[in-house]
């Protein structure tokens, strides 16, 4: 082997550990995801949310890797194992690997707002329609190799192409739009409001809550830091801005919350979910910026949700994924801009146009297929099972089998 080819294969190899590394921080991720929703859920729904996570991963897996990996890059991996290798060192394999990380965040994300209520089978089938077709055909858009069609139209009007650097709008964004037609569909929970008015549910426990939290935040580095795709094109600035970013989001739910620790854990992961879109382009305390509004969208958004709208959303998927989401992408078109600090590249109506682009495709995604699944399957547990809760309705098993001996 040549100089020139020793010199090839030691770059694909780097970037093969280099993305895999990614991939292992946001598979980790997904326990954060399982825990947050532990911790908020009641205890006899906490083994149904362990599972759920686990089961719409591994499904995810499978149809991203036939059907949604293809649909957004269109890379197949239905040939013999040496093609599938030969060149690259198998990058491709770990590129489909650390964005089925991503891909897999959706069904996660719905998971959160629909817990306690919801039946396991249907929701794992419209999980994988999501993984399948849903998001990489916006993928595509933005990201993929459909983003020609969606960019030159962005850029035809506001003079650029829509900038979403990690995923602020082409993951929680469409997740969170995508979750609201599930909960609305589903109704609120039992007893959450009677007549007239609101019967907040307790939840079981925060230590797993702020665990979740925890897992979350640690691999959200890998989330946005490998982003970049490849070693040569690691960014400093991307690690330091979500940093920032997340502790904007906790000190301004320290203030904006009063001291409430559901408030504080989840503002972490609101300045995160904000940051990813301009994470490349934004001053450190812009991104600073960014997280603290984003915190205190939720704060109040989640209390308007829950209290003004009357809409059941357990972990607050909505607010947190959705519209912070949305507002990260309109972030990094004001932030981002050179006059305040950022690199440019971006304007505020590119941006804004991506964002309600995402949210017309979510809802209409959305509500078409939870209200087929609603209308022929049925998707929510029955009055007496989810009494019982879902873990011994639909698992047979709570989460401390012990306290059921006699």
């Amino acid at each position: 082997m040549d100089a020139a080819s020793m010199e090839t294969t030691l770059r694909n190899s780097t970037d093969v550990l280099f993305l895999m590394l990614g991939a292992v921080m946001v598979f980790a991720m997904h326990a954060g995801f399982a825990f947050l929703e532990v911790g908020t859920v009641r205890k006899k729904s906490q083994v149904n949310a362990l599972v759920k996570i686990l089961t719409d991963w591994s499904v995810s897996t499978i149809v991203y890797f036939l059907v949604g990996f293809p649909i957004a890059y269109g890379i197949s991996f239905l040939k013999p194992a040496g093609e599938i290798l030969s060149g690259n060192q198998g990058y491709d394999l770990v590129h489909f690997f650390f964005l089925l990380c991503f891909a897999a965040c959706i069904p996660a994300i719905i998971s959160g707002g629909i817990a306690e209520r919801a039946k396991f089978w249907p929701q794992v089938t419209a999980g994988a329609i999501f993984a399948a077709l849903t998001y990489p055909l916006f993928e595509s858009l933005v990201w993929g190799k459909n983003s020609s069609l969606l960019q030159n139209l962005i850029k035809s009007v506001g003079g650029a192409e829509f900038h979403d650097y990690a995923g602020s709008v082409v993951v929680h964004s469409i997740g969170g739009w995508l979750a609201l037609p599930a909960v609305l569909v589903l109704g609120p929970r039992a007893g959450r409001y009677l007549r007239g008015r609101s019967h907040p549910i307790p939840i079981s426990s925060i230590p797993f809550l702020a665990l979740g939290s925890w897992i979350l935040a640690i691999g959200w580095f890998g989330f946005n830091v490998m982003s970049a795709g490849h070693l040569d094109k690691i960014s400093g600035l991307v690690a330091v801005n979500s940093l920032l970013a997340m502790i904007g989001g906790v000190l301004a739910a320290l203030v904006a919350g009063k001291n409430d620790p559901g408030f504080l854990h989840n503002g972490a992961l609101a300045g995160l979910i904000a940051i990813c879109a301009g994470s490349d382009i934004m001053h450190p305390l812009a991104a600073f910026a960014t997280g603290a509004i984003a915190s205190v969208i939720f704060v109040y958004g989640f209390h308007i949700e829950q209290e003004k709208l009357r809409i059941d959303d357990v972990l607050g998927v909505w607010p947190l994924h959705g519209i912070i989401g949305s507002w990260g992408g309109i972030a990094a078109g004001i932030f981002g801009l050179k006059e305040l600090g950022g690199m440019g590249g971006v304007t505020f109506t590119s941006q804004l146009l991506g964002v309600l682009c995402a949210i017309v495709f979510a809802l209409a995604n959305g509500f078409l297929v939870y209200g087929v699944l609603s209308k022929t399957v049925g998707i929510r547990l029955t009055e007496e099972e989810e009494f019982a809760g879902a873990d011994l309705t639909i698992h047979s098993i709570g989460a401390y089998p012990e306290e059921h001996v006699r």
